[in-house]
């Protein structure tokens, strides 16, 4: 399962150093920052999908639905913060496109400071490292108070996807249909879809598919739980229909997913 511990990571570890961890459509239990110091890339947030680019900043709330598709050349870090934190966190999703070099360079300086810390496993470095992320929350919060990165007004059918993709953390193992979620929204999985697809370039149906993919994935690939248990922890009625959703959507059955998992368990305990 994602740690949840106070930590500086590259987006390569964050991403477990596979495509489908950050690329399907997930949320975590902790807050993330990002901060994208090379490379370009695609972000799906708070029901919207946009362009990444260098010195861009992301923070990223516990359970707040998101994904991103790095490019090729793409290079960052990850902050993860446990919820419960003392630190002041910003209380929804936001993303900064930072052009100023100095302000660039002092985001850059703080995370290079903590990863050294973090590495060198001096005497109180879990207390240092809080400090640090403390100075990285007073840099985000600073750069929310300036007039470029006031959020710009959002459309109704944007507002939708934010509200759609806000419920999807919530009721994703309940196996609940398109039809519970546009009901709870008040429109009809119609108008749900379309607005959904004009704002992310996906369908409704698609990300709440790879939400389930995702959680799938994970449980099969870090837990020994039995596929069947797995099944019904995600609202699916039969095992039969769990593996046949994962064939479809993941292109392999829950057991070939988990067989190179396991293998790898197995070396990392002989070695």
């Amino acid at each position: 399962m994602i740690a949840t511990e106070l930590a500086i990571k590259t987006l390569l570890q964050l991403g477990g150093n596979t495509q489908w961890r950050l690329g399907l459509a997930h949320d975590r239990p902790h807050h993330t920052l990002l901060w994208f110091t090379r490379g370009q890339g695609r972000i799906l947030l708070d029901g919207r999908r946009r362009g990444l680019g260098t010195h861009n900043a992301v923070f990223i709330p516990a359970d707040t639905l998101f994904s991103v598709d790095l490019g090729p050349q793409s290079l960052g870090q990850a902050v993860t913060i446990p919820v419960g934190t003392p630190l002041r966190l910003p209380d929804m999703a936001r993303h900064l496109r930072i052009r100023d070099v100095h302000i660039q360079a002092e985001l850059t300086a703080l995370i290079e400071v903590a990863q050294r810390e973090q590495s060198q496993s001096r005497p109180l470095a879990q207390d240092a490292l809080e400090a640090h992320v403390a100075l990285m929350s007073v840099w985000l919060r600073r750069q929310i108070l300036e007039d470029e990165h006031i959020p710009e007004r959002r459309t109704a059918g944007e507002r939708l996807s934010a509200r759609f993709a806000q419920m999807i953390p919530k009721h994703y193992t309940s196996g609940a249909s398109m039809a519970f979620y546009a009901t709870e929204l008040g429109v009809t999985p119609t108008h749900l879809t379309r607005a959904v697809k004009t704002a992310t370039g996906k369908t409704a149906a698609e990300l709440l598919t790879e939400r389930v993919v995702h959680a799938a994935r994970d449980l099969l690939e870090t837990t020994n739980h039995p596929a069947r248990n797995i099944a019904q922890h995600l609202g699916f009625s039969s095992a039969a229909y769990f593996t046949r959703f994962m064939q479809q959507h993941a292109g392999h059955s829950p057991s070939q997913l988990r067989a190179p998992a396991n293998s790898n368990r197995v070396k990392q305990l002989s070695g």
